[in-house]
């Protein structure tokens, strides 16, 4: 009889045919899910293994040798369904290039308002993608994209700089398509022009800023606002017409400026915040929501700070009610203690890695009380939550804790010490598994000998690896059995739903994003 430890306990499992960045065995991604993997997580920022460069590098690289078709499928679902900003224009860029012919249906998808297209142009000019100018196609593009925002994405695009939207108006030369368009386009660069075919908006403001009496609050960025002396009352009216995100942002700011103290406006802005559909049209991150509680000045009306709360209730609707026993298992070893989306002088998020995987358990535990939660690092760390807690609560509880090695197999290997029940077994981490390097994994990793372990006393478990940090080896290979999905936004919960009842294609995640439309 053949040696078991060897060929017993590995069944089923591929060899590891690679190492992750901390050094241990694991599987190398396919080209089409590691560019989905970076595309959804990927911030071109120094993570804790990787810097910026190499971080680009690897992009690139898969970039351009990966199906033209799939490379425009996943520029198009990391904007609209993973939220992200410099990933998609890196990609949709590198299309100009590589396939010209899908191209412009890609871009209009992608380049949604100034901030895109100032990114954009901004990663064509930079050399990165292999020419400093922007070429004929892409130069319409952004021609047709000047010339056919509403006054209002034209004006918000104005702020900013590296480049400006005036650098940009400079560098395209775009035909006005109208005498108001004219006039506006030499306004955003400094020229002479009638300003009375300027937006009502513009020359608002620049009463306002003149100090003409009788003007009210004028309706652009508040950005345009700031350096203005303004009362209470000026900071409540940009407060009520700001964005969610605005509002989310400078809540702060707004109680520094007296706006809560006035009558009603609290609550004004308080149903802002917990507005259902403002949350939907913001394309709120969940993690955001709990960056504004972490942040949130104590001496806030108690009906913003229960608007935040409600607002994450909301944001996180649709984590799924797992049929079964669910284990959520979120990594707090010491490199989830790095910024999110990456170090950047000036641009990175305060919210750590950790605190995304802590509020992603909340959110499951809260749908689905009677789940295991098993947080580890070289092993399970012990922690009791109340799945009656808010999830801005039991995050924070579990953000708190943990701190040494990684090791991904830990949670598995005590499910199966416990000889759980279990149906869903879902881990939240940078997948980055080192130290449980030691095991006799025979023919797979770690994670996998565990994994078939339990697959003998649970048949029809399954297991989702959710991976929030830009990587191309996971510590379990992609099966029927096998999910593996990365992000942040509340997308991976109706990906992790259409897992658990069996309403994704073969290809898993790589399925849905070949539905998106060209």
């Amino acid at each position: 009889m053949a040696n078991k430890a060897l060929f017993g306990t590995g069944r089923g499992a591929r060899a590891a045919d690679a190492l992750n960045q901390a050094g241990g065995a694991a599987y190398q991604l396919e080209d089409d899910r590691a560019l989905a993997q970076l595309a959804v997580t990927g911030t071109l920022s120094d993570t804790y293994y990787m810097n910026a460069e190499t971080h680009l590098d690897d992009v690139l690289k898969i970039a351009r040798r990966a199906d033209p078709q799939m490379l425009a499928k996943t520029a198009i679902w990391a904007r609209r369904e993973g939220y992200m900003k410099d990933m998609p224009a890196l990609l949709t860029a590198v299309l100009s290039v590589r396939a010209p012919e899908l191209f412009p249906s890609v871009f209009t998808q992608v380049v949604d308002n100034g901030r895109m297209l100032r990114t954009f142009v901004q990663i064509m000019r930079s050399g990165a993608i292999g020419r400093t100018s922007l070429g004929s196609m892409p130069k319409r593009m952004v021609q047709a994209w000047l010339n056919t925002a509403s006054d209002r994405a034209l004006l918000a695009a104005s702020v900013g700089q590296a480049p400006s939207i005036a650098d940009v108006i400079r560098m395209v030369h775009p035909k006005p398509v109208s005498a108001e368009r004219d006039a506006f386009f030499a306004w955003l660069i400094g020229k002479p022009c009638d300003i009375e075919l300027l937006p009502d908006a513009v020359r608002h403001w620049m009463a306002f800023k003149a100090g003409t009496k009788g003007i009210a609050v004028p309706d652009v960025p508040f950005q345009m606002l700031t350096s203005l002396p303004l009362t209470a009352k000026h900071w409540a009216k940009i407060a009520e017409r700001g964005g969610w995100q605005m509002a989310r942002m400078n809540l702060n700011t707004f109680q520094r400026q007296g706006v809560f103290g006035l009558t009603g406006k609290a609550q004004r802005i308080a149903e802002k915040l917990a507005d259902r559909d403002e949350i939907k049209r913001a394309l709120v991150f969940p993690y955001q929501l709990m960056v504004a509680w972490m942040h949130a000045n104590p001496d806030l009306p108690e009906s913003i700070r229960n608007a935040l709360q409600d607002a994450m209730e909301i944001a996180t609707a649709n984590v799924p009610k797992i049929k079964g026993v669910v284990a959520v298992c979120p990594d707090v070893s010491g490199s989830m203690s790095w910024s999110a989306t990456g170090m950047r002088k000036g641009a990175e998020s305060k919210v750590r890695c950790i605190d995304v995987a802590a509020l992603t358990t909340a959110s499951i535990l809260r749908a689905n009380p009677q789940a295991h939660v098993l947080p580890f690092d070289i092993d399970v760390v012990r922690l009791r939550l109340n799945p009656r807690d808010s999830i801005m609560t039991n995050a924070e509880k579990l953000a708190s804790v943990g701190g040494g090695g990684t090791a991904c197999s830990a949670p598995i290997a005590r499910l199966n010490k416990m000889r759980a029940r279990v149906d869903m077994v879902i881990l939240v981490s940078d997948n980055e598994s080192w130290a449980d390097r030691g095991y006799a994994w025979g023919r797979g990793t770690p994670v996998m000998k565990e994994w078939i372990k339990l697959k003998r006393r649970n048949p029809d478990a399954k297991l989702v690896c959710l991976d929030i940090a830009p990587n191309q080896t996971t510590p379990a290979h992609e099966r029927a059995d096998v999910l593996n999905i990365g992000g942040f936004s509340d997308r991976v919960f109706d990906l992790i739903a259409a897992f658990s009842e069996d309403r994704l294609g073969p290809d898993h995640w790589i399925s849905e994003i070949a539905k998106v439309r060209l």
